[in-house]
């Protein structure tokens, strides 16, 4: 039984030995310290009240570290600077633009905040981390910067919520003060260990910005709302390894069970070129044992961060946990990849014995073929939801305009709208994503549009009778099957992000939706399928979304995104479509393909937002039916404070009630994390 309270080292020779600045090596933080309960000085109103002033304390505890300022006004001649990259995690800043500011007023920018997409009311966002369920709540936590809508000061922020939709802010969970993560406290996962405690492995940022692995653990298991984690006062549990640099340890996975009831985990990291998952075992999450092989690893994809592996039955469609193995399971290895910053999956094989994962098609190994997402998603993290077995996926969602916009307004990135992610039972390579079922409950006004048919060259305005800015639409699409026939066409090489979008003209597509579009089409974001016909006869579909002539907006990445879809013969063109303000997440053919956009009108905002049907192809006619549900806010509640986390709400004071009601019994339990 390993005793938390005692520092204990890994048993492995680090290639790194830290040195702890003087004035961080003690516990700091008051919820980051282990507590001694033992005696009982005080009576649990006195306590209760205490604890009351410590939460408010915390909602405005400033960080100690100055965000870097950025000039609003600043005329772009070359890219803006590197966030991010010169501590050892992925480009933050938005590198692409060279374009002078767009003079943004107060109406675009408040319209571009979401209506039920997670995201804290103030600062920078990033990295979701930890997601979990526990004693009936949700749990969300994320990398956030207390101090400024870019990147910097990375903290841990929480909330929670009964349905993935509805979500209150709870006071940071983790800051940045000690020596191994003054720097930042960057992404980590959760584990649910076999008497139902909670172990939390984060990656920090040490004095030396060296990136370390560190465990941290509920100060109170009885606490549904988790307010209070202790880190644990041995941490680092885990050093770079020889071989491996010191900025290129990052992101520690769930752990799952082995057949030998070990732990078993994965880390990002690389060799020169070679992204890899290095692979640890542990019994105790205090003392680790790396593998002599890594989990898996693909030459030329550079470095691996955000790692996830996780099982998927191949038989069904409800989610397994981490731990689970057998015949019917498939495992999925999925990597952020730091040159791209994109999210690439891969199906395959994972042999316990040698740790080693093998994927099904090594043409579509990870970093080389398949994408979560072929937009604007990234660092995503897959929890188990044992209440609904299922298997959600979250991910960040940057910005794709200027720093100085994000200043102005105030606060920086999105989280994807959470999906259920299972395999492609039809297709057997391939994952399906969609939105939580949760997503439903927000729906208000209903129009339906049955059998519109639009010759080529065509555009039909909806006549929705409800603003265009919130919506779930559902579409189905067909093609004149004559034309299809009898299309001469042939072996036209295609690419949505090389083409010149929905402007693309072919015999059998572009065709599909126009969101937030402005009454004279000056401003129009189209999401749409293109068909490309073989010689055998054979169709291959493409869905894309333009954004190229989203905004009027000079410092807008405007950008073509999309990919091959799989569509098997006899089914319809089916997308579905969720527009939330500045966000826009498209799923074709059930899921099989999902793109993720950010979206900046300077006109088709408000009640000036349109919706329209397209037919761009020269030969073929379309049928299409659709459904346009208006949805509702998710009236998300946050704080007004900008420096400490949201304050304390009704859910806080309920859980300090609680405390206060049963503190004679916390005073009585050892808070230790014992295994």
């Amino acid at each position: 039984m390993a005793d938390l309270r005692n520092p204990i080292l890994p048993v492995a020779d680090p290639a790194y030995i830290p040195i702890p600045d003087d004035d961080t090596t003690t516990n700091l933080g008051r919820r980051f310290s282990t507590r001694n309960y033992s005696n009982k000085l005080l009576s649990s109103l006195f306590t209760g009240l205490i604890l009351v002033g410590l939460l408010l304390a915390m909602g405005n505890k400033k960080s100690t570290h100055t965000s870097i300022p950025v000039e609003e006004d600043k005329i772009l001649t070359q890219p803006p600077m590197s966030r991010g990259k010169p501590l050892g995690v992925s480009e933050k800043s938005n590198q692409q633009l060279t374009m002078r500011d767009y003079e943004w007023n107060d109406m675009m920018l408040s319209w571009q905040r979401t209506a039920f997409h997670f995201q804290p009311k103030n600062n920078w966002m990033n990295d979701p981390n930890g997601p979990l369920f526990y004693k009936g709540w949700y749990h969300f936590f994320y990398q956030y910067n207390p101090n400024g809508a870019v990147w910097g000061d990375i903290v841990w922020g929480h909330a929670v919520s009964k349905d993935l939709i509805r979500w209150t802010h709870l006071p940071l969970s983790m800051i940045a003060d000690q020596w191994y993560d003054v720097n930042g406290v960057w992404t980590g996962s959760a584990t649910f260990l076999v008497d139902g405690k909670i172990a939390m492995l984060y990656t920090g940022s040490t004095n030396e910005s060296v990136q370390v692995q560190c465990l941290a653990y509920p100060a109170n298991h009885d606490d549904p709302l988790l307010l209070d984690w202790v880190k644990y006062s041995g941490n680092p549990v885990l050093v770079p390894p020889p071989g491996i640099g010191p900025k290129d340890f990052r992101d520690p996975t769930t752990a799952w069970m082995t057949s030998t009831g070990k732990w078993r985990f994965s880390i990002g990291s690389k060799i020169h070129r070679k992204g890899i998952a290095l692979i640890y075992d542990t019994q105790d999450f205090i003392h680790y044992e790396q593998l002599n092989v890594t989990l898996h690893g693909v030459q030329g994809t550079g470095m691996w961060e955000c790692v996830d592996f996780y099982p998927v039955s191949t038989t069904h469609s409800d989610g397994l946990d981490t731990s689970a193995n057998g015949p019917d399971v498939k495992h999925v290895l999925k990597a952020s990849l730091d040159d791209d910053r994109h999210d690439y999956y891969a199906l395959g094989n994972y042999q316990e014995e040698t740790g080693e994962w093998v994927p099904d098609n090594p043409e579509i190994d990870v970093g080389i073929g398949i994408r979560y997402d072929y937009g604007v998603f990234y660092a995503s993290k897959t929890f188990y939801d044992p209440i609904k077995k299922r298997r959600v996926l979250w991910g960040w969602v940057g910005e794709m305009d200027s720093e100085a916009a994000d200043v102005k307004k105030g606060w920086a990135s999105l989280q994807g709208f959470p999906r259920t992610v299972a395999m492609d039972t039809k297709t057997g390579i391939n994952l399906i994503q969609w939105p939580v079922e949760e997503v439903e409950s927000l729906r208000l006004r209903k129009q339906e549009f049955k059998d519109v048919e639009l010759k080529p060259g065509m555009v039909a305005p909806l006549d929705i009778q409800f603003g265009a800015s919130q919506l779930d639409i559902v579409a189905e699409f067909e093609l004149q099957k004559e034309v299809v026939l009898n299309s001469t066409t042939f072996d036209e090489e295609f690419s949505c992000s090389e083409s010149k979008g929905a402007a693309h003209r072919g015999a059998l597509g572009p065709f599909g939706i126009l969101v937030l579009s402005e009454e004279s089409l000056i401003e129009k974001t189209p999401v749409y399928f293109y068909i490309v016909k073989a010689k055998n006869g054979t169709l291959s579909t493409f869905f894309c979304a333009d954004q190229s002539r989203s905004s009027l907006a000079t410092d807008v990445n405007k950008l073509i995104y999309g990919s091959y879809v799989p569509t098997l013969e006899g089914e319809k063109y089916s997308m579905r479509i969720l527009v939330d303000h500045s966000i826009v997440e498209s799923f074709a053919q059930g899921g099989r393909t999902v793109i993720t956009s950010r979206i900046y009108p300077t006109k088709a905002i408000n009640e000036n937002a349109k919706l329209f049907l397209f037919n761009n192809a020269t030969e073929a006619g379309i049928k299409t039916s659709l459904q346009v549900w208006q949805m509702n806010s998710a009236n998300v509640p946050a704080s007004k404070s900008t420096k400490g986390g949201p304050k304390l709400d009704i859910v806080i004071f309920f859980s300090l009630l609680y405390l206060v009601l049963n503190f004679d019994q916390f005073c009585d339990k050892s808070l230790g994390f014992h295994f």
